[in-house]
C-alpha cells in the first residue's frame, strides 16, 4: 500500500464525501524514513485551507517545543498522523472531536508503513486516550506529568494551541522539565 492509495481511499470513503466534494483533501505527512511520529487531534480551519499539517500558531509552538526548525519539521524524518485527517468543524466550546473511524480504520496501515519510528509524540486527550488506553493516568495533566513512564515509545504532551496558555501558566513544570526532555529525545533520534 502506498500513501497515494490511502489518500485516494480516504477521498472515496463516503464518510468523507462532504470534504472531497468541496476539494478538501486529507491532511497528514508520512514517509518510510520517518523517525519521529506526531499524533495530534485533527487539522484546524487554517490547516484545512492550506493542506499543510500544523501550519498555524499551534505548529509554531510545537516546533519550538521540539527544538527543531520548520524545515526539519516538514522533512521525511518527521511523520504527522492526526486522529482525524479532516477539520471536524466547530462545536459549542471549540472544535468538534476527531471522528473515531479514522484512527481505527486507517492508522494501523499507515503506521505500518513507517518501520523506523523511534518516538511517538501523543498530542492531547484524544491521542493519549486512544494509544495509551488503560496505561494513562486519571486525566491528561497527570498523564503528561508522568511522561517518563511511557518512554522510549511515547511522549504525551498537551496541545500546543495558544488557547492552552492558562494550563501552561498553572503547570510551569511542563515547559521547565518536559519540554527540555522532549527536545533532548528529538535531538538524539534525529542525530542517528
Amino acid at each position: 500500500m502506498t500513501v497515494d492509495k490511502i489518500k485516494r481511499r480516504l477521498e472515496a470513503d463516503e464518510r468523507n464525501q462532504s470534504y472531497t466534494k468541496r476539494g478538501v483533501y486529507p491532511v497528514f505527512q508520512v514517509d518510510k524514513d520517518a523517525r519521529i511520529l506526531i499524533i495530534g487531534q485533527a487539522p484546524g480551519k487554517k490547516v484545512e485551507e492550506t493542506g499543510i499539517p500544523f501550519n498555524d500558531k499551534s505548529g509554531e509552538k510545537l516546533i519550538s517545543w521540539m527544538g527543531i526548525d520548520r524545515d526539519t519539521f516538514y522533512s521525511p524524518r518527521i511523520a504527522i498522523v492526526p486522529m482525524d485527517f479532516y477539520y471536524p468543524g466547530k462545536g459549542r466550546s471549540g472544535d468538534l472531536p476527531p471522528r473515531k473511524f479514522i484512527a481505527r480504520e486507517y492508522h494501523p496501515e499507515i503506521l505500518g508503513m513507517m518501520p523506523d519510528v523511534r518516538l511517538t509524540i501523543l498530542i492531547g486527550k484524544y491521542s493519549v486516550d486512544y494509544y495509551l488506553k488503560d496505561r494513562k493516568h486519571r486525566n491528561l495533566t497527570e498523564t503528561v506529568a508522568a511522561y517518563k513512564e511511557y518512554l522510549p515509545d511515547y511522549f504525551p504532551i498537551v496541545h500546543p494551541s495558544p488557547l492552552n496558555f492558562r494550563w501552561l501558566a498553572k503547570n510551569p513544570w511542563f515547559e521547565e522539565q518536559a519540554v527540555p526532555d522532549l527536545q533532548k529525545k528529538v535531538r538524539e533520534i534525529l542525530a542517528k
